[in-house]
């Protein structure tokens, strides 16, 4: 079975392409700029040769059309027919407390999902333009719905539950719902696997830096808390987000700077993160070197970057009567040796110690990075997202 997995952002489409029996990905790649000037293709073959294309890609379906287009071709596709792609998974950001579960798309799925973009306004819209896309492409496929938030909707109430009117939750689903989950559930298994161990009697905290940011308690295999709430702004401080912020300033700051809720929007999930505090980037990798070479708005993000997490940390600890493993994972997490060890710093009486050689220059490998004397296992996991979104689909597709 061929399983294509679908992400489409506001103007990007990634993509890969499984032969599902041997757990093979065909071909890989993405699609930036939609809509824009300088849009582009870059596609990455089995082999690891890439191969870019540039042209006008107006929307998300000119843009999965070039990708269908490139998985058939003579010189660069993978198949010979589009009738080998067997079905279509997609990722969805938030499913709202309607999907605990994946789910294959129908009529009433479509509607729901339409609903629930309201709570993912940045996000859901686009992913839903990708199975449109698919429908009118491919209208014969079927398509899989695989959430973000699904993995969460095992918290209890008393971690999931806002101190605003309980009448705004029963009437708007205002809420934490968490994201990422996904790749959760994908590293909760890997990491069962790596330690050779039961994950149902497991006190996890995980960590999926990147871009966007979050941590998440995972006790007996389940989501029992996670820091990003209604929407993915909530939390750690990330690239561009705030993550937690009294909602007193932003009231304050819509006063004094005359701005509205688009403006304040923008604000909060755009300009503010590592990218405001420090002035450089976003990108933490030319923050470590602005750091390095003396900026202290640089340093400053650094230490309050890692200040976040370790209370996060703490708090979980708390939460669920203590901590068995510590797992790094995203873009962040599993390159940046040196956010690891700054997170890892003084939570030795959380029975937290780094092997500092073996975290060293750790990059895009699953590893077990803690020291003999830690009482904490400390896992760098590479996450796959996309594999947890095909075999989801698989399993959907085979009980049709």
């Amino acid at each position: 079975m061929n399983i294509m997995v679908l992400n489409c952002g506001s103007s990007s489409i990634k993509y890969q392409l499984f032969k599902m029996e041997e757990e093979r990905v065909l071909a890989k790649g993405i699609v930036e700029k939609i809509g824009l000037k300088g849009a582009y293709l870059m596609h990455e073959k089995e082999d690891g040769q890439k191969v870019k294309f540039e042209g006008d890609i107006l929307d998300h379906q000119v843009g999965i059309e070039y990708v269908l287009g490139i998985l058939v071709s003579k010189d660069h596709g993978c198949i010979a027919d589009l009738d080998e792609i067997n079905a279509v998974g997609h990722r969805v950001a938030h499913g709202g407390e309607k999907f605990t579960e994946s789910v294959l798309i129908d009529a009433d799925v479509k509607k729901d999902i339409e609903k629930v973009s309201e709570l993912a306004p940045l996000h859901n819209p686009h992913n839903y333009k990708g199975i449109l896309a698919m429908d009118l492409l491919l209208p014969n496929i079927p398509q899989v719905a695989v959430f973000d938030t699904a993995f969460h909707q095992t918290m209890p109430a008393k971690a999931f539950m806002y101190a605003t009117p309980y009448t705004l939750y029963k009437k708007h689903g205002v809420r934490r719902y968490g994201f990422h989950g996904t790749s959760y559930r994908y590293i909760i298994n890997k990491a069962a696997e790596m330690l050779n161990a039961n994950i149902n009697e497991q006190k996890v905290v995980a960590c999926h830096l990147g871009n966007g940011a979050s941590i998440t308690a995972i006790k007996n295999g389940k989501s029992v808390d996670t820091s990003m709430g209604l929407t993915p702004v909530e939390g750690l401080i990330m690239g561009t987000r705030t993550g937690d912020l009294d909602l007193g300033v932003l009231l304050y700051l819509m006063e004094k700077e005359e701005i509205g809720i688009d403006a304040s929007r923008t604000l909060i999930n755009k300009h503010s993160g590592m990218l405001g505090i420090t002035g450089v980037s976003s990108d933490m990798r030319e923050i470590e070197i602005a750091a390095e070479q003396g900026n202290e708005r640089a340093q400053l993000g650094l230490d309050m970057y890692y200040y976040r997490i370790k209370k996060y940390i703490g708090a979980y600890a708390a939460a669920m009567g203590g901590i068995d493993t510590l797992i790094f994972t995203g873009g962040i997490g599993e390159n940046a040796d040196i956010i690891r060890r700054g997170i890892t710093e003084d939570l030795e009486f959380l029975g937290i110690e780094l092997d500092y050689d073996k975290n060293k220059g750790l990059r895009k490998k699953s590893e077990i990075i803690n020291s003999k004397k830690s009482k904490v296992n400390i896992l760098v996991i590479q996450t796959d997202e996309e594999y947890v979104i095909a075999k989801d689909t698989e399993k959907i597709i085979n009980n049709i």
